[in-house]
């Protein structure tokens, strides 16, 4: 059997791409779909998901690059021709549907990869270049749509899948013909074909198909944020003798030995401080369902973490002194009706009428009751960073 293809047949280098790409998209789908739906409520199951996960994304990675390699082949060789020119509509199908799956064999992998190396997160691919993408950077708002992308144009492709293997099914056993064999390896003996490919009306029917795809998509909130069964919560507007003109209240997790960073986009806080006796008090309100921790955001939220549906706001009040090297905030930190004592240093600059401040403070997530089924730093590291700066304007 001849490795490349000739007008009649296909060569064994296509036949071999055909059938690897077919079993990893036939590994790659169930397995993505059964690591979606599994618990995550310990550490076991944690680890089980997130080891799946990998499994998928790697699988993910290499069909894109096999897919690669199976378009440059193509492009190189002589396309046999179809049995049945004669059926123009059956014809236009067909290779519709090969146009679609030749595109979706690139682009639902691709999405799914530029979702991960926008967001942050658990589950790392085991391929050895890393987890970034060139042009692409950290942004949940990319993670989400390219997240939405996936979900509809494997839509596309498990649609495609079927199609094809119906198509097929239908040549060998309706058909009685020999394209199906013309796929298989040894020796068969198939006719000679002498139809011809219009390949101009089938990828314009493909790209329509996909653009359907994904409007419909857009439609369906597909591509917008979901955070599952947790409403946003408004915060009252405060008075202060200082105004936060800008700032942020990250946060920093370890989970499987890789640091994951979010912030609350919502919080509010009161300030009242003397630059001449160095003394001053503040309340923080910080609501919790604002947080955006890449791809574990919605763990976050959930029962066994911040329990955000029960307990929305987080309440930080301290008193602020001035100590030798810096400053001093003395108070308490209260996360799911926790209270704990808090000592946090921070460094303050003020010039005329504006402050500047930054802090980092570590928390053990034990002391609040948080993910107390990851009994373990394996899955979760206890200590979490939590890092603000804020600008603030004297009224």
């Amino acid at each position: 059997m001849s490795a490349t293809n000739t007008a009649h047949r296909y060569g064994s280098v296509t036949k071999t791409f055909h059938w690897l790409t077919a079993l990893l998209i036939l590994t790659l789908i169930p397995l993505g779909i059964y690591a979606n739906g599994l618990p995550y409520d310990t550490s076991e199951q944690l680890a089980q998901k997130a080891w799946l996960f990998s499994m998928h994304k790697t699988l993910g990675v290499t069909v894109f690059l096999v897919a690669l390699a199976r378009i440059a082949w193509a492009l190189s060789q002589t396309k046999p021709a179809g049995l049945h020119p004669e059926r123009k509509v059956e014809s236009w199908l067909a290779e519709t549907v090969h146009w679609l799956l030749y595109g979706s064999l690139l682009l639902v992998p691709l999405s799914g990869w530029i979702h991960h190396a926008a967001t942050t997160g658990f589950a790392p691919i085991w391929w050895p270049f890393g987890q970034n993408l060139p042009f692409v950077a950290k942004s949940e708002d990319t993670a989400t749509l390219f997240a939405g992308l996936h979900i509809v144009l494997e839509r596309v492709l498990i649609l495609s899948i079927l199609l094809h293997a119906v198509g097929a099914l239908k040549h060998h056993f309706i058909d009685k013909d020999a394209t199906l064999k013309r796929m298989w390896f040894g020796k068969t003996q198939t006719p000679e074909a002498t139809g011809a490919h219009h390949h101009t009306l089938p990828l314009l029917t493909a790209v329509a198909a996909w653009a359907v795809a994904i409007a419909i998509g857009a439609a369906t909130g597909t591509y917008s944020k979901h955070t599952e069964g947790v409403k946003q919560v408004a915060l009252a507007s405060v008075q202060s003798d200082w105004t936060v003109e800008d700032g942020s209240i990250a946060i920093t997790i370890t989970q499987f030995g890789s640091e994951v960073t979010g912030q609350f986009a919502d919080w509010t806080a009161t300030i009242a401080y003397d630059p001449e006796a160095r003394t001053g008090d503040t309340t923080v309100t910080i609501a919790i369902p604002s947080l955006t921790l890449g791809s574990v955001t919605d763990q976050a939220m959930g029962p066994d973490y911040f329990d955000a549906s029960l307990f929305p706001r987080a309440v930080f009040q301290a008193d602020l002194s001035g100590i030798v090297d810096g400053h001093m905030a003395t108070g308490t930190l209260t996360i799911r009706d926790v209270a704990r004592p808090i000592e946090m240093p921070f460094n303050l600059r003020i010039e005329d009428f504006t402050a500047t401040m930054d802090a980092m403070v570590r928390l053990d997530r034990r002391d609040f009751g948080i993910g107390d089924n990851m009994t373990d730093e394996s899955s979760l590291n206890f200590s979490v960073k939590v890092d603000i700066e804020l600008t603030a304007t004297r009224n």
